[in-house]
């Protein structure tokens, strides 16, 4: 209170999750009625930094995710670098190829040894690893708890947990199915995908454009690349899948202004009108 009381303007905190004693006292500034200092707080991805925040500045705050480049930012002459490379700043800027794998294999490991721990999760960097490499397997898939505990050795809870974490700190994206009514037909697990295009490449092993065009996830990737493109640039309210059982499906249904926009996204030379449009609209 001593330090921040007295400043005035944008003052930024850095680290924030550091320091839990922050936000109370932060309340009380930002309650102060001539409003003096205005407060942009940055920190990791930490469920209990949010949390804190929630909690301690409700109504006082607004939250923002940072997150990487995207078509925007770089351009559209540097989409096929951007789908290659991931959105992370140094991955992409990076002089040569070699040196992009180099920095996402740094970041992985340093994920999982040491941002984790300090996030807050308390799990085995290994078992970690060896999940998130697995899920990968199951990029852009229905996520199916049971096979992949069962594959890892874990119970189903424990898996899910892993999931979560991923989720939290924005590492995995989990697309939940979209469905009016209760018939069995409907998919109702979520779609797994890894949100940054580079740290799935790295997970899979792929090196280059042309380990990526020669592998069976080919559409995978590209589907989990062009989702996040897409979801950034129409800001819609509220995001799902439609999926069938029969196998009519889209990969991305979105809300935006009472208005319900569907996606299927392909990676094919030559785009051809989707059956599964003409599906979707004659159902209810």
């Amino acid at each position: 209170m001593t330090v921040l009381k007295p400043l005035t303007g944008l003052v930024v905190i850095d680290e924030a999750q550091r320091m839990p004693g922050l936000f109370p006292v932060l309340r009380v500034l930002a309650d102060r009625e001539d409003n003096p200092a205005t407060f942009l707080i940055l920190g990791s991805a930490s469920p209990e930094l949010s949390r804190q925040a929630s909690e301690s500045l409700a109504g006082r705050v607004e939250l923002i995710e940072m997150r990487g480049f995207d078509q925007s930012e770089v351009g559209e002459d540097s989409l096929d670098p951007l789908w290659m490379r991931g959105g992370f700043p140094r991955s992409f800027l990076s002089k040569q190829e070699e040196d992009s794998m180099v920095w996402r294999k740094n970041f992985i490991a340093t994920f999982l040894e040491r941002d984790l721990s300090n996030l807050g999760f308390g799990m085995s960097p290994v078992a970690m690893g060896r999940f998130w490499t697995m899920l990968s397997h199951y990029h852009g898939q229905i996520w199916n708890g049971n096979e992949i505990a069962s594959s890892l050795g874990v119970a189903p809870n424990t898996a899910k947990s892993y999931l979560d974490a991923l989720e939290q700190t924005y590492m995995v994206r989990r697309l939940q199915p979209w469905h009016v009514n209760l018939g069995k037909r409907l998919v109702k697990s979520p779609k797994i995908y890894i949100r940054d295009s580079g740290i799935f490449h790295t997970l899979q092993g792929l090196r280059s454009r042309a380990d990526v065009q020669t592998s069976p996830k080919l559409g995978a990737s590209w589907e989990g690349f062009a989702l996040e493109e897409v979801i950034r640039a129409i800001q819609a309210d509220e995001l799902y899948f439609y999926s069938i059982h029969s196998g009519s499906e889209l990969d991305l249904l979105a809300f935006r202004n009472g208005r319900r926009i569907g996606f299927e996204l392909k990676f094919e030379d030559a785009p051809s009108d989707v059956e599964v449009f003409r599906n979707c609209k004659r159902r209810p």
